[in-house]
């Protein structure tokens, strides 16, 4: 197994291989490629890296920020993950049956990490949508970060407050319509209303929780109240508790008991499981990581 300085090293020293242009002063892209690399960084901490292999590591590299992509990642040892550019790229690689998002933001690292270690507590792939920065996104990056928004999902203002704000692109749109306007959250309602698919767990970190819950919002607002999936559908938000649409009966809320960012970020909503001493990050070489393998195992056993 990779440590975490080996795992960013190699992403790091790829991304730049795979593209030496980007030292290159061009405003957009170089403005974003800070961003990139910012979140791949931030990644190494938040999520458990080691678990995502070197060769991994370069496979996705020069994709740490294509909001929207999909990787199909399974158990540790029974294989290496594989990137989707779409539903019908997932469709191709096998079945899946369970559906993750990491936090908002987050690179293809990230996601990754995340995706594995769900995976190694079910024994089956996962797959996984990678975040990023759409313009929802970079709305909330330019307030501070989203944990400003921390009530958006219990009160839904904030979309009075973003639709004020007069966007370039987007001045007559909501906060709702921004989100789900956001690639990742566009991907998740792609998967979820695929006949192909038929996901039996859905999870999400940090803000990765709110998209899931956007994705189901939009897809039972299409669909006139009607359940996209089955109400039986198991549901984990992890390091968020999001307010889910109502119908869901299986809906369990895990944060650590000493995670005061995602509780900033949380709903009044219930916790079902405080993880002790635990913090928001899950990886297992920081100390006060939210163990994510060996809490689903706990979890689906019930």
């Amino acid at each position: 197994m990779a440590s975490t300085l080996s795992t960013l090293r190699e992403v790091q020293v790829e991304r730049t291989i795979a593209d030496p242009g980007m030292a290159e002063p061009r405003p957009v892209s170089a403005s974003l490629e800070g961003i990139r690399r910012r979140n791949a960084a931030l990644d190494a901490l938040f999520y458990d890296v080691s678990v995502v292999t070197l060769d991994e590591a370069r496979t996705i590299s020069p994709w740490l920020a294509r909001e929207g992509s999909i990787l199909h990642v399974p158990p540790t040892g029974k294989g290496d993950l594989t990137l989707c550019a779409t539903p019908d790229d997932l469709a191709g690689v096998g079945e899946v049956s369970s559906l993750a998002v990491a936090g908002v933001g987050s690179s293809a690292l990230g996601s990754a990490a995340f995706a594995r270690n769900i995976a190694d507590a079910t024994g089956e792939p996962v797959a996984v949508v990678v975040s990023g920065y759409g313009l929802s996104d970079l709305v909330s990056e330019a307030m501070g970060g989203w944990f400003l928004f921390g009530a958006a999902n219990r009160t839904r203002m904030v979309e009075r407050l973003v639709s004020e704000m007069k966007a370039p692109t987007a001045s007559d749109l909501g906060a709702t319509e921004l989100r789900r306007s956001s690639k990742d959250t566009a991907t998740v309602i792609a998967l979820l209303s695929d006949p192909r698919f038929a996901f039996t767990l859905l999870t999400g970190h940090s803000k990765g929780n709110l998209v899931v819950a956007e994705a189901l919002y939009a897809l039972i607002e299409v669909g006139e109240g009607k359940l996209p999936i089955p109400a039986d559908t198991r549901i984990v938000t992890v390091s968020a508790a999001i307010e889910m649409p109502r119908g869901f009966s299986r809906i369990t809320d895990v944060i650590g008991a000493w995670d005061w960012f995602g509780g900033l970020n949380s709903s009044n909503v219930t916790i079902d499981v405080l993880v002790p001493h635990a913090w928001h990050h899950t990886n297992r070489e920081v100390p006060f990581h939210l163990p994510v393998t060996e809490t689903f195992a706990r979890l689906l056993t019930t």
